[in-house]
């Protein structure tokens, strides 16, 4: 599924219709180069879940933060500034991904082999502008139903 991004709103509702679908333990994993999206479709994620907004920054310096106030607990990671899988394995990363919360991974490429089996791998490519084109995968039968779910909710 692809969807046409006009505007920093468009990628934030989109955030928001995702959120609507998701279920404790879910993982999203955000692709795209700097500067394309991918905290502001996790700040939708974050409203569609009843967390402020304003709370959820670019982790890069934190790696994870954990925003517990809204209908499930939200893990953004950034992985931005991790080398290597060793580094991300230091973090304790797969005791959220399997907690009671949902998991939303920026610069999820940097997980390499250790990707979780199972997600919901989102894209961000830039068109021109604020224009962006967002590429939809789903990994596993729950994803591909929470995608039918997405597409169903535009």
């Amino acid at each position: 599924m692809e969807l046409i991004s006009k505007s920093v709103n468009d990628t934030k509702n989109i955030g928001k219709v995702i959120a609507k679908h998701l279920r404790t333990a879910d993982i999203i994993c955000l692709f795209g180069e700097l500067g394309s999206g991918k905290t502001m479709l996790a700040k939708g994620i974050a409203r569609g879940l009843k967390i402020k907004e304003s709370k959820v920054i670019s982790p890069s310096f934190v790696l994870i933060r954990e925003h517990s106030k809204g209908i499930l607990p939200l893990y953004h990671f950034d992985l931005y500034r991790l080398k290597n899988e060793c580094e991300i394995v230091a973090i304790g990363y797969e005791e959220y991904l399997y907690d009671d919360g949902v998991s939303v991974i920026e610069w999820a490429d940097r997980l390499k082999s250790l990707m979780p089996k199972y997600f919901l791998k989102i894209e961000l490519i830039f068109k021109s502008g604020s224009l962006r084109k967002i590429k939809f995968s789903a990994f596993g039968s729950r994803y591909k139903g929470l995608l039918r779910k997405i597409n169903e909710s535009r």
